[in-house]
């Protein structure tokens, strides 16, 4: 029995530290502490409540960050304090279902609905200002890429980074589908959860996107590692295929990076982002 105990004991705190996440009163100390115009949000889509930041004068045009999996958008906190980045953009970033403090271990598998929810952010909350650029990491990629497909009028240029585009490529761990079973599942931290769920539908999610490609008409920059273990470079390939409407395509491997860019190549990411906005700006 105590050894049962012991191992309930340390899956919850297991739980409790493998987050990735920061609370409101994190996030706002931060924001205080490198005087950042930043405040929290929350907003109820399609019967999710969801968190987000907006950051800077919602006058200017808007940059929109979607994290990937597991993650949060406190990943995104580094850049919150880029000083071009704030002279330049209204921010937005949102925790995604599942993740963060939006439902942190009730994930949403649906694309086509991510994408609903945050178009929410951008259309109804907050009337975002044009021209609107949206950055999607990994799994954020795709939901980037659905909402360009189905709202076209709340997109104006993509970037997507080490982006989990194309059905079945990406790497698949063995254990994914044990993971999924009711006695092995409580045990698993709730930010593995859910993207232990996002992944096992991923495949599918992606397949009803195949005929929507060619509804993707604005700039787009396309950023991988070239080592990348976790979503396999031939995703490159299949955006060449896919984008064919777009007005410009840019593809670039990070020759020695892995998947995670987001740490370690901002400066190039951000001049990706700028690029963007040279183009599209009125």
């Amino acid at each position: 029995m105590g050894i049962i105990i012991f191992f309930i004991v340390a899956c919850l705190v297991f739980d409790h530290f493998v987050q990735f996440r920061k609370s409101d009163e994190e996030l706002n100390e931060f924001f205080k502490e490198n005087n950042i115009p930043g405040k929290i949000g929350y907003y109820t889509a399609l019967g999710r409540r969801l968190r987000y930041v907006s950051i800077g004068s919602d006058s200017l045009p808007t940059l929109l960050f979607i994290h990937g999996s597991p993650a949060s958008m406190s990943l995104y906190r580094g850049r919150f304090s880029d000083k071009d980045i704030l002279k330049a953009f209204h921010i937005l970033a949102i925790d995604r279902p599942g993740y963060g403090y939006s439902g942190f271990g009730h994930p949403e598998p649906s694309i086509q609905k991510q994408s609903e929810m945050i178009s929410r952010l951008l259309d109804s909350l907050y009337k975002a200002r044009h021209p609107i650029i949206v950055v999607g990491g990994s799994f954020g990629a795709p939901i980037a890429c659905r909402l360009a497909m189905d709202h076209p009028d709340l997109v104006d240029a993509l970037e997507i980074t080490g982006p989990a585009i194309g059905p079945g490529r990406e790497k698949i761990f063995w254990f994914a589908r044990i993971i999924e079973h009711p006695a092995i599942r409580w045990f698993i931290p709730r930010m593995f959860q859910s993207a232990n769920t996002e992944k096992l539908h991923h495949k599918e999610e992606l397949e009803k996107m195949l005929p929507y490609w060619k509804n993707i008409r604005v700039p787009v920059m396309y950023l991988q590692g070239a080592k990348d273990d976790l979503i396999d470079t031939s995703n490159a390939s299949f955006a060449r295929q896919q984008l064919i409407n777009v007005p410009y395509l840019d593809i670039y491997f990070f020759q020695n990076r892995y998947h995670y860019l987001a740490r370690y190549e901002w400066p190039t990411i951000k001049d990706r982002i700028m690029r963007l906005y040279q183009m599209v700006k009125k």
